[in-house]
This record gives structure tokens, sequence and C-alpha cells, in this order.
């Protein structure tokens, strides 16, 4: 049986994919990552970076001697999977991405990251807050900063371009939601067209979050794009 390692997005967390692991495990060993200073895990000293991310899941496989990996990654997990499989591909089998921001600049990063005020979620959105706090405890007040910082990293020096992507020699599946008020159709289909064995999805009556995702839909698409029955 293959390998399905699902991988989670900026402040969210490995229990999203609760949903689905019950009907992929009839087709995958399945496994899940906690980013650093997600859940229960630390939050580094020296912050966090999409290159210790990489790093993170390069030594999950190494760990656990997982090879020939299929991936599935939303929004940050996505982006992850990407640049792991640039700097280590000879794990990889193959990855689907779903909400990955791929259009990363300095001035969009601060303005993101602006969002990311832990007084004003309190005090704007305060069922978000308790969602936060229920799933990566007190320290989601430190982990916002340092997703801020992360993001003005990226947005200083993207590691994913069109210089970049062309090298990324496995199958890819990018996709997208048509609600998706973080992630344009445009830049996926930038990606999508950098990517040389690549296949673009856009998910319909859809948004960003993975809570928000139709299940069978996105099942359809796995199925689909692993060849699965």
């Amino acid at each position: 049986m293959k390998n399905l390692l699902l991988l989670h997005g900026a402040l969210g967390h490995s229990t999203i994919f609760k949903p689905y692991e019950q009907e992929l495990s009839k087709y995958f060993n399945i496994h899940t990552l906690l980013f650093s200073g997600h859940g229960n895990t630390e939050l580094p000293e020296k912050g966090i970076s999409i290159e210790k991310y990489t790093e993170e899941i390069k030594d999950y496989l190494e760990t656990e001697d997982v090879k020939d990996v299929c991936i599935f990654g939303h929004s940050m997990g996505g982006y992850a999977a990407l640049c792991c499989a640039l700097r280590y591909p000879e794990r990889i089998n193959s990855i689907m991405t779903l909400g990955t921001k791929f259009d990363w600049t300095e001035e969009q990063a601060l303005k993101e990251g602006k969002m990311l005020d832990p007084e004003a979620i309190l005090l704007k959105v305060p069922k978000y807050a308790e969602q936060l706090e229920n799933q990566h405890g007190a320290q989601w007040k430190q982990l916002l900063p340092a997703i801020a910082e992360m993001m003005v990293s990226l947005g200083k020096n993207p590691p994913l371009n069109e210089n970049s992507l062309w090298a990324v020699n496995i199958p890819v599946q990018i996709m997208t939601g048509d609600k998706d008020n973080m992630v344009s159709i445009e830049e996926s289909l930038g990606a999508y067209r950098s990517i040389p064995n690549a296949k673009l999805a856009i998910l319909p009556d859809t948004k960003h979050p993975m809570e928000k995702v139709r299940p069978n839909l996105l099942f359809d698409l796995m199925k689909d794009f692993w060849k699965l029955s």
C-alpha cells in the first residue's frame, strides 16, 4: 500500500484531515505531520520559515523511513511540499496542493501579516481565537506573529517562482477554490504552467479554509489524480 502524507496549512492542525482519513486509509498508509509551533509542538526560538518546514518534512520521511510518498498539502503545507520536492525529490512520488499561495510579495505579506494580530482577533473574531487556542494552546498568540514573519520572509525571497518550479519533475496537481479570497485562480494557473508535469483543478463554490471544502469533491479529485479504484 502506498504512503500518503497530509500537510496542514499555517495556523492549521492535522486534525482537519479527520473527515478524510477513514476513506483514504482504504488506499494509503496515512501519515500526518504537525509543523513546529502548531498543536502541542514547540515554537522554535529562532522562529519559523518555509525552509525549516521543508526540512521538517524531509526529517519526518527519513525518520519514519517513508519512501515514494504521495503528498496532499493545504495552503502552506502545499508550498512546503513543493519546496521539499525541489530539494529532496528522491522520496516523493507526487503532490496535490489546495489553496496554496504562489504570488508572494513583500507588500502583500505585510498586509496579510497585519491581519494576524492576536488582540485584534480576540476582539473582532472571538470564535476564531477560541479555535486557535483549542488547536495550539496558549502559544497561539506567539504563533501568529511568527507566521507573519515567515510571510514577510516569503515576500522578500519566494523560493517558488517561474525560475524554480520548472525543476519540479514529479506529477503535481494544483488546486484552488473559485471563492478562495486568499489565493487567485491566476496565480494557481501560473504555477500550473510553470511545472512540467502538472494538472490544474478549480473547485466550484469552495473557499480557502480546509473545513469549507466538500470532502466528496476532494475525494473524487484525489481518486482521479492518484488513479485509485
